[in-house]
Order: structure tokens, then C-alpha cells, then sequence
């Protein structure tokens, strides 16, 4: 089944209460939180205050981003923040197999993302320390960008190196993904879509989330 996994940079924050209950009325279970710096990314957004707040509020599965230069100095805090899941990149600055260990160390699930740029068989030896892998099919740092199809390619490659390892590997992707495309990203091996404006700026949301769920409840991790 897939996952929808909404990105708060997507949602009016000035109603981002409200917004996160829609989404927990849709019967969707996760939401996507990314961390910028402003340094591995041209932008900066949020922090470990605000995931800790987003807890405060929903016991949906918090899908924390990190795209950052340095995470591991971060791990802790988004650990005690209330995240579930801790996603960081391949490209970062830390070393990523310590990284990967360092989250898990503490009993939270593993993310590790890739960039536009980087070969997907540049992670394949980290697989067996992830619990998700996320593809980024624009360059981090915006929202409303469009799919870039040539992001889209690594998916196959990806899900193919994944059954490999003979572990549940989630394969999630993100960036410019909306109704008009999300079919293809699933058939080409995404199972967790991470969805911005494509979901939080439409008029009828419940038909991308039936789209996605069918007639199973949605699930986690």
C-alpha cells in the first residue's frame, strides 16, 4: 500500500493546526518534517522546537527530514523532539554510516536521501543500515518545484537494490509529486509519497489520499 507522508512546507502555517487535524481526518498517519540549515540547502526552515510542538499536538508518525551539512550534532535533539523516523543524506558532510548508526543507537528509525545528482549505487552498502530511502526528484531546498524525470529513473534502480537485501526497505520520494503523477512514481517503486502543495494546495485532497490508500487503513513503520 502507499504512503502519504504531507510536507508541512506545503501547509499554511498560520493554520497549521488545523491543517494537521485534515490531514488525521483523511486518515492519514504520517507527516513529512524537513529540516533546512540554510547551508546544505539555500533556505532554512524550522527546528527541533518545532517538531517537539508538532508532537505536542498528533501521534501521527513524525517524518523527519534533516538536510543538513552536519546532522549528527542534530541527532539527539530531534530524538527527544519526538521524531520517528530520522532521514539524512547521503551528500552531508557527516560521515553517513555513522550517522545511520548514531539514529539508530537511539531506537529510531533510519532515513537516508539522495540527491538529484548522486548515483543511487552510491548508497547500495548503506541499505543494510536503513530503514527508508528517500529519492529527491527536485533539488532540496523549495517547494512547488516540478518532478524531474530523470530523478524518477533512479526509482527501479533503487527498489531493485533494495529487494537485494531481503529487508522492508521503504522507498520514499520527494519533490513535485501531485495527482497527475503520482501513479507513475508508485509503478516505477515509490511507496512512501511525500506530497507538499500537491496535497495541502488542492481543492478535494480526499481523492489523492483514496488514490494512494484504496480500501486499506493506512499503516506505519
Amino acid at each position: 500500500m502507499t504512503i502519504l507522508s504531507p510536507s508541512i512546507l506545503g501547509a499554511d502555517l498560520l493554520h497549521l493546526g488545523e491543517e494537521i487535524e485534515k490531514t488525521r481526518r483523511l486518515g492519514i498517519r504520517w507527516l513529512h518534517l524537513d529540516q533546512m540549515d540554510g547551508l546544505f540547502t539555500p533556505t532554512i526552515a524550522f527546528g527541533p522546537q518545532f517538531v517537539r510542538a508538532i508532537r505536542l499536538k498528533t501521534d501521527q508518525f513524525l517524518d523527519v527530514h534533516l538536510m543538513l551539512e552536519y546532522p549528527m550534532q542534530h541527532i539527539e535533539d530531534f530524538v527527544a523532539a519526538g521524531a520517528d523516523l530520522i532521514t539524512i543524506h547521503y551528500e552531508c558532510k557527516d560521515d553517513p554510516e555513522k550517522a545511520l548508526r548514531a539514529i539508530a543507537a537511539h531506537g529510531v528509525k533510519t532515513g537516508l536521501s539522495i540527491k538529484p545528482a548522486t548515483p543511487p549505487e552510491a548508497i547500495e552498502h548503506l541499505l543494510p543500515l536503513c530503514d527508508l530511502v528517500l529519492v529527491m526528484t527536485v533539488q532540496p531546498g523549495y517547494g512547488g518545484q516540478t518532478l524531474r524525470e530523470d530523478c524518477v529513473k533512479k526509482l527501479p534502480i533503487v527498489k531493485e537494490m533494495i529487494q537485494k537485501t531481503g529487508r522492508d526497505i521503504y522507498l520514499e520520494v520527494d519533490g513535485g509529486i501531485k495527482a497527475g503523477n503520482m501513479e507513475r512514481v508508485v509503478k516505477a517503486g515509490a511507496n512512501v509519497l511525500v506530497m507538499g502543495t500537491g496535497l495541502f494546495g488542492v481543492r478535494n485532497p480526499e481523492r489523492i489520499v483514496s488514490a494512494a490508500h484504496g480500501e486499506d487503513a493506512p499503516c506505519t513503520l
